[in-house]
């Protein structure tokens, strides 16, 4: 979640849960929804054009097969004919979860070419009204960025208001993965930004891999800024409930199990992505070995071990965060349950000292970042707990050693 102006923020969830019980109501009286027949999305013809490919005579492998068939499938083919299929089939091959890293930078890369190609017609595309040609252009500009060679985009997809993931480092040889899971509004055109620069996905990973480098000079660390699902948009009725998350949790969990390698992955979930990462804890692999949460409005649990997961759970929250105000609870749907640095919900309390806020988590020089740090490369001393004394880092000498 981005930051706003409390009062507005207040009343809205406040009349969201006073409103769960008409809602349903509504709800179970049959609401019904008119079905049309639309176009296929880029992604969704790219995929269809590889189930009807083939190669070498050979019928191409399911999308959905699993990341290690994926993986034995392209492992099998030459060079050259991993790069081709990149080219046709881009958007199919840059979202594919057990595809090799770099070719699906590869694919992204044709992909990203494509989508800009076609925002600078719309730019100049007189059905469209003025405000759609510019957001065409800023559209365009983003791709361009994206296009950067320094840039290694792991997923896109242009439909909507956007999807996309970027690795920094490098994955495959990375001994620590981090994936940073942000919150509302997140979308292709938030993705990066200039002001509050470390508030968007793409600054809080740069901001972390930065600190985790600062940190741990000898380890190799990657950390993936993770936008690839469809976050609600605002603070009404989406944010308030856990559909997004649960569509966001499946996507996560399929990427988390095609990463290569074997290294410890660690989740910094932000906000609203923190709900995400509540409701892919259960189902996480177990190379995960942390899940450390922000400003979070609950993980859709009561208890950190309700969470079912093998993984260490952390939690954070700035004095100055509206978060703290909402209603931590669940009614009808509504709400995101306990609140995750209370003393009954049992995760591991940490220091966010310094974060000024929502927004503020990840911006360097703050207690909050150094935390997440320490998490990151298994720094665990070196992690400072909210309470000033040693809570949140016991029991944890044999996973610092390992």
């Amino acid at each position: 979640m981005t930051s706003f102006d409390t009062s507005p923020q207040l009343n809205v969830w406040r009349a969201l849960l006073a409103l769960a019980v008409v809602f349903v109501m509504l709800a179970t009286t049959g609401w019904t929804a008119l079905h049309h027949q639309r176009e296929p999305t880029a992604l969704e013809a790219s995929v269809a054009a590889w189930e009807r490919g083939r190669i070498d005579g050979r019928r191409l492998p399911d999308t959905q097969a699993s990341p290690a068939r994926l993986a034995r499938f392209f492992a099998s083919l030459t060079q050259g004919q991993r790069a081709g299929l990149a080219r046709r089939y881009s958007l199919a091959v840059g979202n594919m979860n057990g595809a090799p890293v770099e070719l699906r930078y590869l694919a992204n890369r044709a992909a990203l070419r494509t989508a800009r190609a076609a925002e600078r017609l719309r730019m100049h595309d007189q059905r469209l009204s003025p405000s759609g040609q510019r957001e065409a252009g800023r559209r365009a500009q983003h791709y361009a960025s994206l296009l950067r060679r320094d840039r290694h985009v792991l997923a896109f997809d242009p439909a909507g208001s956007g999807k996309v993931a970027e690795v920094l480092g490098d994955l495959r040889r990375a001994e620590r993965v981090s994936v940073v899971v942000p919150g509302v509004d997140t979308e292709l055109l938030t993705f990066q930004r200039t002001r509050r620069a470390y508030s968007a996905p793409v600054g809080m990973a740069r901001s972390l891999h930065t600190a985790e480098r600062a940190l741990a000079p000898g380890t190799r660390t990657a950390v993936i800024a993770w936008a690839d699902y469809t976050a609600p948009n605002g603070l009404g009725m989406e944010a308030a409930t856990a559909a997004r998350a649960g569509q966001g949790a499946v996507r996560l969990n399929a990427l988390l199990r095609a990463l290569p390698g074997r290294s410890p992955v660690s989740l910094f979930c932000h906000s609203y992505g923190s709900v995400v990462c509540g409701l892919a804890a259960g189902t996480l692999p177990r190379r995960v070995t942390d899940i450390a949460v922000a400003g979070s409005p609950g993980m859709r649990v009561e208890k950190a071990a309700h969470l079912r997961t093998s993984a260490r759970v952390w939690a954070m929250r700035d004095a100055e965060d509206w978060i703290q105000d909402v209603p931590y609870m669940e009614v009808g749907g509504l709400g995101h349950g306990a609140d995750p640095v209370s003393a009954a919900f049992g995760a591991r309390v940490l220091s966010a000292r310094g974060a000024q806020g929502h927004g503020g988590y990840f911006v360097p020089g703050t207690e909050s970042l150094r935390n997440f740090a320490g998490i990151g490369v298994g720094a665990y001393p070196a992690v400072t707990c909210a309470d000033g004394n040693d809570t949140c880092r016991a029991d944890l000498s044999a996973a610092a050693a390992a």
